[in-house]
């Protein structure tokens, strides 16, 4: 069977080798060969030499923690932007399923969204930052708003918790 030769052969340039429709040929290998179309995943290649420099960064971040005082000065953060019209971004939702459900997801073209932001350290959680105007209206985030985030928002807990993070 061609399509099981060359399978990443479009389904349009196999109905044109065998005269046959698109749409006729798509039909048959769904709902007669139970075909299925699967999303291509692209990945960075590993080699054993990454291997290798993965062991020693990870080797050095943990001896650099170990180091007395540079725990707490670890922080790491994160943002995600939550759809506020129940909107998921279908390119992180897959599901399988042996039959077409045929459902139908309607959305807005620009959802509204509010974006939040979280920082964790060895001192605990700080957070959540919602992105909001004066109103509490949700915003894009800009540099702008990042900054004044900073500014307006961790500066000051920081300090309420006795936390410098000046350089030594």
């Amino acid at each position: 069977m061609a399509i099981v030769k060359s399978p990443r052969r479009s389904v349009w340039r196999h109905s044109a080798a065998i005269g046959l429709s698109d749409r006729s040929l798509r039909r048959i290998l769904h709902n007669d060969l139970n075909f299925h179309p699967y999303k291509i995943a692209i990945v960075q290649e590993l080699n054993d030499r990454d291997m290798a420099n993965r062991r020693i960064s990870s080797e050095q971040l943990l001896e650099m923690l170990n180091y007395d005082g540079v725990i707490n000065t670890l922080l790491m953060t994160d943002e995600a932007d939550f759809h506020l019209s129940g909107y998921v971004n279908k390119q992180n939702y897959r599901y399988l399923t042996p039959e077409n459900p045929q459902d139908l997801y309607q959305r807005p073209l620009h959802s509204e969204r509010l974006t939040a932001w979280c920082r964790f350290a060895s001192f605990g959680v700080l957070g959540p930052y919602l992105f909001e105007d004066n109103e509490g209206a949700a915003v894009t985030v800009t540099s702008q708003h990042y900054v004044a985030m900073l500014c307006n928002f961790c500066e000051p807990e920081l300090g309420h918790r006795g936390i410098d993070l000046s350089p030594v």
